[in-house]
């Protein structure tokens, strides 16, 4: 009878909902439709909560209302725990899994793809100012030249952002020269010439598509942004399956895999349902 009552107990705790959450960008919309897709695929009975703000689905795990979901080291490491300090790739994965732990949350296998911060300007732009690096537009500005930024709300005011990313470098763009806008809205402003450099992230599809040239960051104050699953600890005791599955789907992904993902959905206005599907049938996922 004790055995019938365990087998039960473990048959209804891996029927429960896994809740699969996603920030409100193209790259995580993606992410989270892919993971609803592979798990239901794997015989998950999934419930998808996409397009949250950062905090906010932060916030939504920790309380038990989303218990997966892709989370960046760089963001847990500065913005979720506050650690300043510089560390290196494998030190900041390390660091985010022990403090994250003490939350009862679980951090995989990061995958290959590290969506760190950059700035990024119109390469004949660039090339007209003679600027390939961050140091080089802090120098191009130093000496008296205005150049407008355009920059979504959370770069603006972030830990790794724009202040100590300017004092790291010295320079200031000055607050009218910086134009607040969505994410997504960044580098076509870019494209469109009603800025001279735009926050961006390092796998967003549109930079090759729009000719766009990427300032190297010379002095590294980006922090390594390790695209990595992160589920709570009690939904991995109900599924003892899943951190297996997750494993192997964060080892398909780096940079040249998503930027191409997101150009589809972003570039050539493929669904991102339909993008998500077509990644998982090429690699025989579904």
């Amino acid at each position: 009878m004790t055995g019938t009552v365990m087998a039960a107990t473990s048959v209804m705790a891996q029927a429960e909902t896994i809740t699969v959450g996603g920030k409100n960008f193209t790259e995580q919309l993606i992410l989270a439709d892919m993971t609803v897709q592979y798990l239901e695929a794997k015989g998950h009975d999934v419930d998808e909560r996409s397009g949250m703000g950062t905090s906010v689905l932060r916030q939504a795990q920790e309380s038990g209302q989303v218990d997966l979901y892709w989370e960046y080291t760089g963001t847990s490491l500065i913005s979720y725990n506050k650690v300043t300090e510089k560390l290196t790739p494998e030190e900041a994965y390390q660091r985010v899994k022990e403090l994250d732990a003490e939350k009862g949350l679980v951090w995989l296998e990061p995958s290959e793809a590290n969506n760190t911060y950059a700035l990024a300007m119109r390469e004949d732009h660039a090339q007209e100012l003679s600027i390939t690096s961050i140091s080089d537009l802090a120098e191009t500005i130093n000496s008296g030249n205005e150049l407008v930024l355009a920059s979504n709300a959370t770069f603006y005011s972030r830990d790794d952002g724009l202040r100590p990313m300017q004092e790291t470098y010295g320079f200031e763009f000055g607050r009218r020269n910086v134009k607040r806008m969505d994410q997504g809205l960044t580098l076509p402003a870019l494209d469109q010439g009603e800025v001279d450099v735009a926050m961006t992230t390092a796998t967003n599809g549109r930079i090759p598509a729009l000719d766009l040239t990427v300032l190297k960051d010379d002095r590294e104050f980006f922090p390594d942004y390790a695209l990595t699953p992160v589920v709570r600890q009690e939904t991995l005791e109900a599924n003892p399956d899943l951190a297996e599955q997750m494993n192997a789907l964060s080892a398909l992904l780096d940079d040249e895999t998503m930027a191409r993902l997101n150009a589809k959905v972003d570039v050539k206005k493929e669904s991102v349902e339909d993008v998500a599907q077509s990644f998982l049938e090429e690699n025989e996922l579904l």
